[in-house]
């Protein structure tokens, strides 16, 4: 009769004795006891102090970017020293005299950087409330066309399409904002209102066509974008010198002046020139943000930016999905274009009065990981630089293309956060790892 409870042992080997078994046991015991032990051992809770200093030197967004900002003022700063003959010349004995070459270089570099900082946020040597509002007032005019054209950027990469029409976008905002403003006999508020919807349609316009272009014939909305933004400048120039258009008492390419009112209210009075155009961008920022997070159609543009046949599989239309993202794009950057003229920065047509916002927005989107209150932070950023330099080229005497060069090293770093880890030894964030993927929305 065979054994119902078979012996235990390795089927290979004779069957383990009682006093096998018996040690075997005791040595499962000892070994679960030490186990047990060690894991008990190593518990232990960081305090909320090292807890939070661990966290803070992980590879997360904020970390990163910190830290990308604090490269880029370091090659900056290399720069000036470059660039700067006086200074150079005391490199040349620095081995005899380095305090020379260390105080002449910290002279020149600690100056710049506190012009550009009292001319883009605070002068603590400013008398009454224009000269100490001065400061900001600069850096919030720089920052409004920038966040329109930012998001409109951010937006269309949100839907898988990589927006480099945001230029010609804004020049059609532009014109089509100043036409309004100079030629529609319209009242007060009622003017305005009409005004920046007319820029508005201008720049959905010129969305429109690269969006049906790249739905219904699958024509590269880069290549189109391109194109149409160079479409737009001529167009501009060729408007600017029609009669009815052109400014009568002038001879060069100049329209005439858009009517007060039509234009943008001051934010701190007559002698400032913020307007309420940060107020529309910040509005336009929790507009896209909603729009993004919390409707359906941005649930689908987000779809259709992440994978198109997926999307169209489960019954959205992806045709439709990129015809109104880009007309929400261009809608957004004639925003930032109409700020141009109605705003403080020009009252006129001119060939430049879009500067360089859409290309700009580029980077301010880029910055910004293209979510929307990023987009805006970055806006502010770029806005400030851009203040800070005009100061910082009057009283340093520095360069106004460092200014530009800041913008493109911290765009560089930023767009790189493999670099920045290896140059800080970061640590891998905890809770979520910086993605790449630009349609995902890093």
């Amino acid at each position: 009769m065979t054994d119902p409870v078979p012996p235990s042992g390795s089927p290979d080997k004779e069957p383990a004795t009682p006093s096998q078994a018996e040690q075997a046991a005791l040595d499962n015991t000892g070994r679960a006891e030490q186990a047990a032990t060690g894991k008990a051992g190593q518990t232990h809770k960081p305090s909320l102090g090292q807890a939070f200093l661990d966290n803070l030197w992980a590879a997360n967004t904020f970390t990163v970017t910190l830290l990308s900002l604090v490269l880029a003022m370091v090659v900056g700063a290399i720069l000036m020293i470059v660039s700067d003959p006086d200074v150079l010349a005391t490199y040349s004995y620095i081995t005899a005299r380095p305090s020379d070459a260390i105080e002449a270089s910290w002279a020149l570099v600690s100056d710049a950087y506190a012009n550009m900082f009292k001319g883009a946020v605070f002068d603590p040597d400013a008398v009454g409330f224009q000269a100490a509002m001065s400061p900001i007032s600069e850096t919030l005019t720089y920052t409004a066309p920038l966040v329109f054209t930012g998001l409109s950027v951010a937006l269309a990469f949100r839907g898988g399409m990589f927006n480099i029409g945001a230029q010609g976008q804004a020049t059609m905002g532009v014109i089509m904002a100043a036409l309004a403003g100079f030629l529609l006999p319209l009242p007060p508020g009622v003017h305005l209102v009409v005004a920046v919807l007319a820029g508005a349609l201008g720049g959905a316009i010129w969305g429109f066509i690269p969006g049906i272009l790249k739905a219904r014939t699958g024509a590269h909305e880069v290549i189109n974008t391109i194109m149409l933004n160079y479409v737009a400048l001529y167009f501009l120039t060729w408007l600017i010198i029609q009669n009815g258009i052109q400014d009568p008492n002038r001879t060069d390419a100049i329209s005439r002046s858009v009517d007060a009112s039509a234009q943008l209210p001051r934010l701190f009075g007559d002698g400032l020139r913020a307007h309420s155009g940060i107020i529309l961008a910040m509005l336009a920022t929790a507009a896209v943000a909603w729009l993004l997070n919390r409707s359906t159609l941005g649930f689908e543009l987000r779809a259709v930016g992440a994978n198109p046949d997926a999307a169209r599989t489960a019954g959205i239309s992806v045709t439709r999905t990129y015809v109104l993202t880009m007309v929400f794009a261009g809608m957004l950057a004639g925003l930032g274009g109409s700020n141009m003229v109605l705003g403080s920065t020009a009252t006129a047509l001119t060939p430049l009065v879009v500067a360089q916002i859409g290309f700009d927005g580029i980077l301010v989107a880029l910055l910004g990981r293209v979510k929307p209150w990023g987009v805006a932070l970055a806006a502010l950023l770029f806005g400030a630089l851009q203040a800070g330099g005009n100061r910082m080229q009057s009283y340093a005497g520095i360069s106004l293309e460092l200014g530009t060069v800041l913008q493109a090293l911290i765009v560089i770093f930023i767009a790189a956060p493999a670099l920045v880890k290896a140059i800080f030894q970061l640590r891998a964030a905890r809770a979520a790892r910086l993605q790449t993927s630009l349609a995902k929305g890093w």
